[in-house]
């Protein structure tokens, strides 16, 4: 039996285990994010949505999460 290893990456500055060669796709559905109204950057660079399945995540990398909110 094969265990994943798992890496640590820090999300919005607290620390977060995934699975090696997880996608950050992957990431904002296990912290269940409401997708269609979150940004994000990776270690401080903004990532498009369209690259999101295809970033995949490395042991320190600092993701930050950002929320649209309706209102003023």
């Amino acid at each position: 039996m094969t265990t994943a290893t798992l890496i640590q990456v820090r999300v919005n500055d607290k620390p977060v285990e995934v699975p090696e060669g997880q996608s950050l796709s992957a990431l904002l559905t296990q912290l269940e994010m409401p997708l269609q109204a979150t940004a994000v950057a990776l270690n401080e660079d903004i990532v498009a949505r369209s690259e999101w399945e295809t970033t995949v995540l490395s042991a320190g990398d600092r993701i930050a999460l950002f929320q649209a909110i309706a209102g003023g």
